[in-house]
């Protein structure tokens, strides 16, 4: 299927999605929809075991939610594009194949709400963070407020959103929004690196993995214990648990077929 503002390239394993709305990538109910199909495809291609989500350029990652489209919007039509990006970003972050963000460039309002729907995120130097929504007078409306206090701590996340200030990819680090800062240049060779590592993991193990972690997550510790203790006995019914155990006895390396 072709897109209007989306590229994707599958290789050994790996899709590279880039949102390509230059200069700055901003996200219209178009794109969401595009996301949202992609994703789908995605999910359904076996041929593909981990994703990689980045933005055409340097410039931008994600500069937020296209303020044109939404000035023009009123309740109605507002909460129609809430709806379409809250799905997306449940998408993302609930998709059985691990997502990492590639952060090239500015990560802002809606655009940092999509990165932290991902399972890792790699940024660029150069990039810069913020949720500006309240200097326009509105709040996160893609989860944001949900889950970067989950991520930061509750008294950090009322800073950053209270505040919008925009802070730097070394901060982000600090706060544990994002996995690994790199220069620019080295950014996508390193996604590409983690993606394909991740891609010869088991992928029901790791859709275990990932299920247990996010759902657990969400609950009490002696509920996510016995969600663990569910996803540990599906993983472990698989031919890759056999594989993966006589690969270890025989000293060799394991092929996984994702069975």
């Amino acid at each position: 299927m072709s897109y209007e503002f989306l590229l994707c390239e599958i290789n050994k394993n790996v899709a590279v999605v880039t949102i390509n709305r230059p200069p700055v990538n901003p996200l219209n109910t178009k794109v969401f929809q595009e996301l949202n199909t992609i994703f789908g495809e995605l999910e359904a291609n076996d041929e593909v075991r981990a994703i990689i989500l980045t933005g055409s350029g340097e410039k931008a990652f994600v500069a937020g939610a296209d303020i044109n489209e939404m000035a023009n919007l009123g309740l109605v039509g507002i909460n129609k594009m809430n709806k379409i990006s809250r799905t997306v970003f449940s998408k993302v972050e609930n998709l059985t194949k691990p997502v990492i963000a590639a952060i090239n460039g500015l990560a802002l309002g809606g655009g940092l709400e999509l990165a932290l729907a991902c399972d890792l995120r790699i940024s660029s130097s150069k990039a810069k963070f913020a949720f500006p929504e309240v200097g326009l007078g509105i709040i996160p409306g893609g989860g944001g407020t949900q889950r970067l206090q989950k991520m930061v701590g509750q008294g950090v996340a009322k800073e950053l959103l209270y505040f919008g200030e925009m802070f730097d990819a070394y901060r982000a680090l600090e706060l544990n929004m994002v996995n690994k800062v790199v220069p620019l240049e080295d950014l996508l060779d390193t996604a590409q690196e983690w993606a394909l590592k991740l891609a010869q993991k088991p992928p029901v193990a790791l859709q275990m993995l990932k299920l247990a972690v996010n759902t657990g997550g969400n609950t009490d510790l002696e509920s996510g214990l016995i969600i663990e203790s569910a996803c540990f006995a599906n993983a472990f019914s698989t031919e890759d648990r056999k594989e993966g155990l006589q690969a270890f006895i025989e000293k060799r390396k394991p092929i996984f077929a994702g069975k």
